[in-house]
């Protein structure tokens, strides 16, 4: 039996599922890793800690399915998008540490950028806007504050690229220096129109174009693994930034269809066909996706923090596992008036704003750690309202069911809470871990095993949950909510 093996790179692990060509989990691997916070605001990861503990997941997949890489029909790749890595072209070696998309040191130089008067350039060419997530002003803050590394990147000694390209790089022994239009239209140099590096933008920020990687389509020819790394070289024929891949793996492949990843964050795509929809609602345009190097288009909103406020929870004492949060929010019907921002790094679409901070308001003598955790659980759900609704006003159109997927979709209460302050039913799929799943499919469609058609048929709704929640409720709910944002905006900048 031939299988399709996904490598799924995500904010604090690294995974590995093998697939059959049906879309079937057979075994999964995982191994988190370390999150570095050098300065508040700062968030980094040990680019060696990437690769190997992504090694590790691939390996442990196939021993735990009792098969070698020759059983690999092709390997798909998904991963943490925006995260911003340099090394040593002649050796691999990393140069700074990996600067996650949590970051928010690069505030500063968004502000002097808009400050040119170029970010309606930049929102034209590339569907972004000028924020400390993406790649751009990342690579900019490393030129600028690593001793030596312009000099070296305008002599071409050094490699740029998202964490797929790091990846790729040591699966392929230095082989391969590629990206794909989805993880390169995360850049804010990358042109959704001509899909390609574009000149203009680069000059304008100043980044050496001899360190960008080469961009080759979704279901390109990314090389083939060394033989030494998992028993047989295995093809490398599916690339997406997770986002994509989870609005492949759900099979929303037609004009209209859209989806939302719970993970460390939460984020909502609609697929928009063959044309980029330029957002003036504070959504981004991206690539979905590109097969035979004919590009799909989505409308995405990003959140921040949706996973990562469980975590937090855990981290300050009041769950000892996260996967508590779900007995422990059950316990209470509802906050108690508490209102829950998890604006951690900064707030997301449709705001925009990486000076806010988290916030806990209308806490009394009578809160409960149970209170609190519903709020969490709520605080994320707002928050896909919020991106919900700038998107139906955009898109001019209803949304009449979410696709939700990720870690958070396993939780039955969270997705009634959804339901409920969203006013529309939440559907999850027999397969949650649809991000793997997208990227395997990707590299089946590669391997030119599978169609399009074929994915898309591959979808299979497991349980649908529907707003139970009176409107006026949700109406009022909601209000309160968007006056508690209120109250984070610009904290950060205000104390300097």
């Amino acid at each position: 039996m031939a299988f399709l093996l996904a490598l799924d790179q995500g904010t604090t692990s690294s995974r590995a599922i093998l697939f059959t060509l049906e879309g079937r989990p057979v075994a999964v691997a995982k191994r988190e890793f370390r999150q570095l916070y050098p300065k508040p605001g700062w968030v980094e990861h040990d680019p060696m800690e990437i690769w190997e503990s992504q090694l590790w997941a691939a390996q442990e997949a196939l021993r735990r399915a009792g098969v070698g890489g020759e059983a690999v029909l092709a390997l798909g790749l998904t991963n943490q998008r925006e995260t911003t890595l340099v090394w040593e072209r002649a050796t691999g070696r990393p140069l700074y540490n990996a600067i996650v998309w949590q970051d928010r040191r690069t505030a500063p130089l968004c502000e002097a950028l808009r400050a040119r008067g170029l970010e309606p350039l930049f929102r034209e060419r590339t569907g972004l806007l000028f924020d400390p997530y993406f790649s751009g002003t990342k690579l900019l803050w490393l030129l600028e504050n690593v001793p030596g590394l312009r000099a070296r990147a305008e002599r071409g000694e050094v490699c740029f690229g998202t964490v797929d390209t790091w990846l790729i790089w040591n699966l392929t022994g230095g082989k391969v220096f590629a990206t794909d239009p989805t993880n390169a239209s995360r850049t804010l140099f990358f042109n959704l129109h001509t899909l390609a590096w574009d000149p203009e933008l680069l000059e304008a920020l100043g980044i050496p174009a001899a360190l960008l990687p080469e961009v080759r389509p979704s279901d390109g020819d990314f090389g083939e693994t060394l033989p030494e790394l998992l028993g047989a070289p295995v093809p490398i024929r599916g690339v997406l930034g997770d986002q994509q891949a989870a609005l492949f793996g759900q099979g929303a492949l037609g004009e209209g269809e859209g989806k939302c990843t719970y993970g460390t964050g939460a984020f909502l795509l609609l697929n928009t066909g063959k044309r980029p929809v330029l957002s003036e609602k504070g959504l981004l345009a991206t690539v979905a996706w590109s097969l035979g190097g004919r590009a799909t288009y989505a409308l995405e909103g990003s959140l921040f923090v949706a996973g990562a406020a469980v975590g937090w929870l855990k981290e300050v004492g009041l769950l000892r596992e996260s996967r508590e949060v779900e007995a422990l929010a059950g316990s209470v019907e509802d906050t108690g008036g508490v209102y829950f921002v998890p604006a951690f790094t900064g707030l997301g679409a449709p705001y925009w704003d990486p000076y806010a901070r988290g916030a806990i308001l209308g806490l009394t003598r009578g809160t409960t750690r149970a209170h609190l955790a519903r709020a969490a659980l709520e605080g994320v759900a707002f928050q896909v309202r919020d991106v919900v609704l700038a998107m139906e006003e955009e898109a001019g159109v209803r949304l009449k069911v979410l696709k939700a997927d990720g870690g958070m979709a396993q939780n039955r209460l969270f997705l009634q809470i959804q339901a409920n302050l969203l006013g529309v039913p939440v559907a999850v799929p027999e397969v949650t871990e649809t991000t793997a799943l997208g990227a395997a499919l990707m590299a089946g469609v590669g391997a030119g095993a599978l169609s399009p058609e074929k994915v898309a048929g591959r979808y299979r709704e497991a349980e649908r949950f529907f707003p139970t929640m009176p409107e006026g409720r949700r109406e009022a709910l909601y209000r309160r909510w968007r006056e508690a944002v209120e109250r984070t905006r610009g904290w950060a900048k205000e104390e300097g």
